[in-house]
């Protein structure tokens, strides 16, 4: 097969991985309405973990295929995007955020360990086991009960029948099945043009297969910041990276352990501990993320690519 042809499917796999998420993002939320969740849960829980399924499903699928450094390069990869692109580009968009509650800034720091916390288990025994996997499954579990045990007020307003609470629930499970078989297809391509052009697997994750599982992120965020509704952008940056590094690596090393895999590794690793600093400072530093510090995380990202190809050697 042509390298062509094989780069046509990866980018049709992954526009279908974005449209199933958007889609499944959209049922969520409608369910979440007519069951009357509050604003709070349904955005550091629910949309956190709906933006997070594409890379859950590409870790799945990476796991059963025995290319678990495929979904370690995603995750880390997409909590940089999310911490740094997309954050950015959303607060251009915008012209720039108010932080809504203090208890945002607790939340961001907590966010720091947590995302921190699989590359400290990956160093300690060179590999991310089955139970390190199950630690971070505890630690996903221990984080989204207190989220969701703290707030119980604030429910979404909007009004959804039972018979559009019935459609969406259709809606939810076919977009579900449409992210399994696009994340199986992403992979699967992924794979096959990193081999052709001569690129790791984790390379082809921290890029490829990252900035395609972060587009629902990215819309979902925009679209929330310009429309005034902030602490569900920031809920979702926040909850998606406590979910990659959790929950999707969790899952994905119980199938099939994750390896760690040297420089690349290394520097990756690096750049996404200062991205979740320099993100946190920003929010800990003002009430509001202006647009010169959306300038500033996009740019961190343009020097993340640039070194992680310089490592590689491939510019």
């Amino acid at each position: 097969m042509s390298t062509l042809i094989v780069l046509l499917l990866f980018l049709v796999s992954c526009t279908m991985l974005v449209i199933s998420g958007i889609l499944l993002l959209k049922a969520i939320t409608k369910i979440s309405a007519f069951l009357r969740l509050s604003a709070f849960i349904t955005g550091f829980t629910i949309l956190a973990i709906a933006t997070s399924l594409p890379e859950l499903f590409v870790g799945i699928s990476s796991a059963l295929n025995k290319n678990s450094i495929l979904s370690l390069g995603t995750v880390i990869g997409s909590n940089i995007a999310d911490l740094t692109l997309v954050a950015g580009i959303a607060i251009l968009f915008s012209g720039g955020i108010k932080i809504p509650r203090k208890h945002i800034k607790h939340d961001v720091l907590l966010m720091i360990g947590i995302a921190i916390l699989p590359i400290i288990l990956s160093y300690l025994g060179n590999q991310l086991s089955a139970i390190d996997g199950v630690i971070l499954l505890i630690i996903f579990i221990i984080y989204w009960k207190h989220l969701i045990t703290k707030t119980r007020n604030h429910k979404l307003k909007e009004n959804i029948s039972k018979i559009a609470s019935i459609c969406y629930t259709f809606l939810f499970v076919a977009s579900l099945a449409g992210l399994y078989f696009s994340a199986e297809s992403t992979v699967k391509h992924a794979t096959e043009l990193s081999i052709i052009l001569g690129l790791p697997l984790i390379l082809t994750g921290l890029f490829f297969l990252a900035v395609g599982t972060s587009l629902p992120e990215l819309i979902f965020e925009t679209t929330a910041m310009v429309k005034g509704l902030p602490e569900f952008a920031l809920g979702d940056i926040v909850g998606s990276v406590v979910t990659n590094s959790t929950l999707v690596l969790g899952i994905t090393a119980i199938i099939h352990p994750i390896e760690n895999t040297g420089i690349l590794f290394l520097t990756a690793s690096g750049f996404m501990i200062l991205a979740t600093i320099l993100f946190a400072t920003f929010i800990d530093a003002n009430n509001k993320l202006t647009k010169a510090e959306g300038i500033t995380l996009i740019m961190f990202y343009v020097l993340f690519t640039i070194v992680e190809f310089v490592v590689k050697g491939v510019i």
